[in-house]
């Protein structure tokens, strides 16, 4: 699930310093204002890339995809590119589970095939 979710993480990491810069274009909006929350939200994503298998580490993911997903309302576009790395990293938990789950039965049959030679 790590490797899944880190390329996730990382898809974002980009994203998001792409939509710092459209989005100092907005009249609005000070330069500081755009990138210190697109730093925040950055540092945010690389950090998650350590804490994915942690407890609590998918949820905050959750968290990052929904303020990704409000982003929008500053840089509309944000609206589809929110929803499209949503799902996919509902993709990469729900396929990174069953993936870790395999390499874990895979393990065990392996153990116990290796315990069953060693014996014979």
């Amino acid at each position: 699930m790590r490797t899944l979710c880190s390329s996730t993480l990382i898809g974002e990491f980009f994203v998001i310093g792409f939509a710092g810069l459209v989005a100092m274009k907005e009249p609005d909006l000070s330069m500081s204002t755009v990138w210190t929350v697109s730093g925040i939200a950055m540092a945010l994503c690389l950090l998650l890339c350590g804490l994915v298998t942690r407890p609590g580490g998918v949820a905050l993911g959750w968290a990052l995809q929904v303020a990704l997903i409000a982003s929008g309302f500053v840089v509309p576009m944000m609206f589809v590119l929110g929803v499209i790395f949503a799902a996919l990293w509902w993709a990469s938990v729900h396929y990174g589970r069953k993936i870790d789950e395999a390499k874990a039965r895979f393990a065990a049959e392996a153990a116990s095939g290796a315990s069953t030679a060693d014996a014979a």
